[in-house]
């Protein structure tokens, strides 16, 4: 994967994105609110973070210690971890859970409670993906090393007519293959093209925390577990995968509906490594929002079914993004450029299903 940066078109109506940035400021400004987190947000962080810890709990102290009773702690565990990587973590290493740097590092922290390393997530998620949104060979969300064809710029296999089949068993993998492996095959790569510098870090003492990370973590969820919880290892170890299955399947089904859909675009640089579009107007043509209705579920999501607002502005807090998509929405409009939304959830995953159906059949 190469490392250069995309060019984007600065000539293609830069306009809209300063009114935008103008109105948004403004709204802020005119409603005396600061654009970070605010008390919702940590009663919030707290609700998720007991989801996650208070299961764990009762099941090492033994309140809850039948096979039922455990499983049903693990699955609790399961929302937990999604709750935390979604409405936490997420807004945390933006930078935009709060102003207090110290606690924007405490709350992306969490992040290892699910298995997984903060700085390999910033390099993907904010260097890469946000930068450049659904462009083959720059943003690794859409880059499956040949299991998936998540772009009609991808090459065809004719594994792919069954991948609608068998993705969201992926899915369901992601959090268990991220913890084992995706972190040191990530920071092999990320060294490679000279991005750990980015996050102040070396090879080495990158390499020391993530093993040292991995080692708490696995011993808090699974060693202890088998020491402690009396029930037979295997009925341990199930319960763990099924934690896992289901927040690797959420998470990856409110980020893969937000981008690979039937309405939004994918591009390739052409042979001067630009693109058509200039960077604003790129993430309207790439991103897609969702069940903007649903109060108690974009609570839970951490509002990244409002994507767009998200993808433009990165450093604002989601408890924000409710008005300020009021705003996106007109402002695109006036300039007459897309603004994809889905009524409900249940509309989106049918687009994402039937983009990769299309994807695997060699439709598109």
């Amino acid at each position: 994967m190469s490392v250069s940066t995309v060019k984007f078109n600065v000539q293609d109506r830069p306009e809209f994105f300063k009114e935008l940035r103008k109105r948004v400021n403004q709204h802020f400004k005119e409603n005396d609110i600061s654009k970070y987190g605010n008390t919702r947000m940590l009663v919030k962080s707290a609700v998720m973070i007991v989801l996650y810890t208070l299961p764990l709990v009762l099941m090492l102290s033994g309140v809850v210690s039948s096979f039922a009773g455990v499983t049903a702690m693990w699955i609790l565990m399961g929302f937990g971890i999604s709750g935390i990587g979604l409405a936490i973590m997420h807004d945390a290493n933006h930078g935009a859970y709060s102003k207090n740097k110290t606690l924007n590092s405490a709350m992306s922290f969490l992040l290892n409670f699910v298995g997984g390393y903060p700085a390999n997530w910033r390099i993907q998620h904010n260097v890469l993906h946000h930068s450049f949104t659904n462009i083959d060979g720059h943003d690794e969300d859409i880059e499956k090393q040949g299991i998936v064809r998540f772009s009609p710029n991808q090459p065809k296999k004719a594994i792919f007519k069954f991948q609608v089949l068998y993705a969201p068993l992926l899915y369901g993998i992601l959090t268990i293959y991220w913890f084992i492996g995706k972190d040191f095959e990530q920071l092999v790569r990320y060294n490679r093209m000279g991005l750990l510098q980015s996050q102040g870090l070396t090879f080495g003492r990158a390499l020391a925390e993530i093993i040292f990370h991995k080692l708490w973590y696995i011993s808090l969820t699974i060693v202890l577990p088998l020491i402690v919880i009396d029930l037979p290892w295997w009925q341990i170890l199930t319960g763990f995968l099924i934690m896992h299955f289901m927040s690797g399947l959420i998470l990856a089904l409110i980020f893969q509906t937000a981008h690979v859909i039937e309405e939004t675009n994918f591009y390739e640089p052409d042979e001067n490594n630009s693109v058509e579009n200039n960077w604003a107007i790129h993430q309207l043509h790439t991103t897609a929002n969702y069940a903007n209705k649903s109060g108690f579920f974009s609570w839970f999501i951490g509002g990244l079914n409002y994507q767009i607002e998200h993808h433009l502005f990165p450093n604002i807090c989601h408890v924000h993004f409710k008005e300020v998509s009021k705003i996106v929405k007109k402002t695109a409009l006036e300039y007459n450029l897309p603004y994809h939304q889905h009524t409900t959830f249940l509309d989106a995953l049918k687009s994402h299903f039937t983009l990769l159906h299309k994807l695997g059949t060699g439709k598109i």
